[in-house]
């Protein structure tokens, strides 16, 4: 059996979307000829725990840690927060209108000394240690998978000192993420994040992105062939079906996941306003429930249009239960960064939504590579960002539907995104370059 050596920051007991998809690539990996070794920080500075995610970790996998130095501790100090407090590194404005001159230069900080990432002090000692477990333990290829983009730099610095062959996989974007803009780059940060950029896409012998926007993307700025594996689900993680739809008797529209500013769905807080206002049979039977983070802008939305008393919140919730909160909803919520990247997004939860078996209301580009699964598997219907109308009225349908007890998805063509298959799909690209 080939050996794989896997770089990754995000990795269990840390919960959360960045640990997924090379958790269950992991778990299925030994079933396609290759045995997984993981290494990963022993300290790292993680937005949520789930040690329920520890037990998918297959037997006898060796994982290899090291301590790193990261610059969050000095951060709290100097804004404020407790030194046990998580760092949400997407939110700009969690709970207050705009961000002090503290944390406005902390982003500059963060953007222009930081490259390409707040890890950035991981990656010699990594390549150093690393370079000696090589050596001794000879692994056959090596994979690394951000962001954090400096395990790619880890990656690179393997593949010079070792020549073993890289596989660099990208579940974000780089230079294109969300918050690329917002991190106060100057103009030299800017061309040394985009020239990092380029040496690993070229110095990788293998590159994997989890959309066909991605590959179009990075195809771009370095013309050559990626891999397209998306996220998935996994087969074992889908409960049973229930008898009865567990509804509680709301018409519950659930989002699974943070609720950025960039998410924050206006359209769909002033249709569900005009419905509220229109029938109170509706209003009755309303309920929108977030399981994750929330931005403050999001709830400055929902009190704007009076639907703060119809919200239920959970920070998080073990990805087991999330699983059972999506069966338990009549209709998911698939928000997409309303940013310029808008089109290339493919999250992973996407694809559990698609077979939790109930419909999925995605807000994004109709010309998105989320839109095209969403219309591809019929799981649901896609709604531009200012759609308002045209998603009143199937909102209202919906909710005939869910009150007749006949709301249900009829979805297709899902088999291709289970976890186990795409793991099939990530062995060709390994054995490919061996």
């Amino acid at each position: 059996m080939k050996k794989l050596l896997i770089i990754t920051y995000y990795w269990p007991p840390g919960g959360g979307g960045g640990v997924q998809r090379w958790l269950k690539f992991v778990k299925y990996l030994r079933s396609f000829g290759w045995e997984p070794v993981v290494f990963t920080p022993e300290n790292p500075e993680v937005p949520v725990l789930d040690h329920s995610l520890l037990e998918e970790v297959p037997e006898g996998v060796e994982i290899i840690k090291n301590r790193i130095r990261e610059p969050y501790a000095v951060y709290k100090k100097l804004t404020g927060k407790k030194k046990e407090q998580k760092i949400q590194t997407a939110f700009l404005s969690e709970g207050k209108h705009k961000r002090s001159l503290v944390e406005e230069f902390s982003v500059w900080v963060r953007g222009n000394l930081f490259i390409p990432d707040a890890r950035r002090f991981w990656i010699k000692p990594s390549v150093k240690m690393l370079t000696g477990y090589i050596r001794e333990n000879r692994p056959d290829a090596i994979a690394t998978t951000g962001p954090p983009h400096s395990t790619h730099l880890i990656g690179l610095g393997l593949k010079r000192k070792t020549g073993l062959p890289w596989l660099a996989d990208f579940r974000d974007p780089w230079t294109n993420i969300d918050y690329y803009r917002e991190l106060k780059l100057s103009k030299w940060a800017d061309r040394k994040h985009h020239q990092l950029e380029r040496l690993v896409l070229e110095q990788a012998d293998a590159v994997t992105v989890v959309s066909p926007g991605m590959e179009k993307e990075f195809n771009a700025i370095v013309p050559g062939e990626y891999s397209v594996i998306p996220n998935g689900f996994d087969s074992e993680d889908r409960p049973p079906e229930p008898k009865k739809h567990p509804s509680d008797g709301k018409f519950s529209l659930a989002h699974i996941g943070s609720l950025t500013k960039t998410r924050n769905p206006g359209n769909l807080w002033k249709a569900l306003h005009q419905l509220v206002e229109e029938d109170a049979g509706f209003a009755a039977d309303l309920e929108i429930r977030n399981t994750g983070k929330m931005d403050f802008s999001a709830m400055e939305s929902l009190k704007k249009h009076g639907l703060e008393k119809y919200l239920r919140r959970t920070d998080y919730l073990p990805h087991s239960q999330v699983v059972l909160e999506q069966g338990r909803a009549s209709l998911l919520l698939l928000l997409i960064n309303n940013t310029p990247n808008a089109r290339l997004i493919l999250t992973g939860k996407i694809f559990e939504y698609l077979v939790s078996g109930r419909p999925v209301v995605c807000i994004g580009p109709p010309d998105g590579d989320a839109a095209e699964v969403i219309r591809r598997s019929g799981c649901g219907k896609v709604y531009g960002f200012t759609e308002v109308e045209k998603l009143k009225a199937d909102l209202l349908s919906f909710y005939r539907r869910f009150k007749k007890g006949d709301l249900k998805a009829d979805c297709k063509n899902v088999e291709q995104f289970d976890r186990k298959n795409l793991t099939g799909d990530l062995a060709a690209v390994l054995d490919a370059i061996t």
